[in-house]
This record gives C-alpha cells, structure tokens and sequence, in this order.
C-alpha cells in the first residue's frame, strides 16, 4: 500500500476526474447544491472584486458562475482532466499547475481574491501555496479558504493534525481509489494563515438547514499590511 501523500492525492483525482465532472454536472453532492456552493460565491463577491483566482478549481463550477459578475476569472489545477472539462465548458481563463508550481511563480499577476474551494487536501504542498499567497494578493486582497469544518469532520478519531484515508461513500460505484487528505485542526488553519502574513479578518460557519450543523468552516484573511479592502453586501 502506498502511504497517504500529496502524490497520491493528485493521483486520485487523475482516476476520478471524469466521474467528478458527471457528479457536479448532475448536482449529486447535497450539501454543495443546498449549503456551501452559495456560501463561498457570497464569501467572494462580498470582498467585490475584479479579478479572482480559484486554485484546485477542479471543472470549473466556480469560474463559471463568479465570471457573470466578475471582469477577470481564472482557474488554476493539477489535475489535467479537470482543466480540459472546464475549458470545454468556458466561462474564464483555466491552466494546469500544481500548488508547489504556483509556490515557484508559475501563475502571474495579482489578484484581488484568491479562493480555494474544498481544495485544500494535502500536507506539505498547502503549506507550500500558503507561503507564496501574500506574493498573489494585490494591496488589500484577500485570500478565502472553504474546507471541511474540523469539529465535525473530525468524526470519532483524535483530534490531531494527521492523514486520514478518502472515501466516496454517497458517491457512484465508478468512482475508484479514494484520494487520502489532511486532517487539520482549527488552531493548524490558522496557523497557516498567521505563519504566512495574512490576517484572519472572518471564520464563517455555513450551517446545513438540515442538520443544522456546520456544512463547512471559511476562513478569510488578508496580507498584514494591507486593510483597504473590507467586506460590503453580496
């Protein structure tokens, strides 16, 4: 068996990105279509800005759906499949790169907005992305963050930073060879903002009208030394 890794994230998701692009195309993923997918448009366009990155943006649904308010919308991921569909179905500017690539510069200009959705699962390459985040902010941008909310994520294992293994459960039997992901605490995500100088300026809680319980945790934060932009009324 090989160990849970970023490699092997990317690797997953290579096998499933066919069988991904058919599950958001057909709205199968309940808590996207009734919770988060609204949450994290209203987290962008409360920040109102005009150009945006979406890193790990997987077929593109985002790109898509912020490019009818916004001037200038790119979507950036590792996983080639994923970036021939979104291309495919346009509505903004798509390239293939890895996190540690964009760590090394492969994305140029500024934005005001860099998001990431749900797309955030590894270790050492979140880690390499958060280190060059403040050098693709503009003055006042801010990066947001949408993720698993970890007190419920969490499950019945320890609290502790760790990988834990993938599952499709809920998902079709095509789908194949879960990717693994990093379990982080709320005190480890904001560390990764903090230890790389951006200012947490909002944790919202998007709660499941179902459960009523945490559907997803968003952290908001901007370079230290840039305050000039506030959130305003999505």
């Amino acid at each position: 068996m090989k160990p849970l890794s970023d490699e092997k994230i990317i690797d997953s998701w290579k096998k499933n990105a066919r069988q991904w692009g058919a599950a958001v195309q057909v709205g199968q993923i309940e808590s996207r279509e009734v919770v988060t997918n609204k949450a994290i448009v209203e987290a962008v366009l409360s920040y109102s800005p005009e150009a945006v990155a979406d890193i790990g943006c997987g077929e593109g649904w985002l790109v898509r759906e912020l490019a009818r308010r916004i001037t200038q919308v790119v979507g950036i991921d590792a996983v080639p499949g994923l970036i021939d569909q979104a291309k495919a179905a346009g509505g903004g500017d798509f390239f293939v790169a890895s996190y540690e690539a964009i760590a090394d510069g492969a994305i140029k200009g500024l934005f005001d907005v860099v998001v990431c959705n749900f797309s955030l699962l590894g270790e050492e390459s979140v880690q390499a992305l958060f280190g060059a985040m403040p050098s693709l902010l503009k003055p006042g941008g801010v990066c947001i963050v949408q993720t698993l909310h970890p007190m419920v994520a969490c499950g019945d294992l320890p609290y502790i930073d760790g990988w834990r293994e993938g599952s499709w459960a809920g998902f079709g039997s095509d789908f194949i060879d879960p990717a693994p992901w990093y379990f982080r605490t709320l005190e480890n995500w904001t560390s990764l903002f903090s230890d790389n100088g951006l200012r947490l300026l909002e944790i919202r809680e998007p709660i499941h009208p179902k459960t009523q319980k945490p559907a997803s945790i968003i952290f908001i934060g901007a370079t230290a030394a840039n305050n000039a932009m506030h959130a305003t009324s999505a």
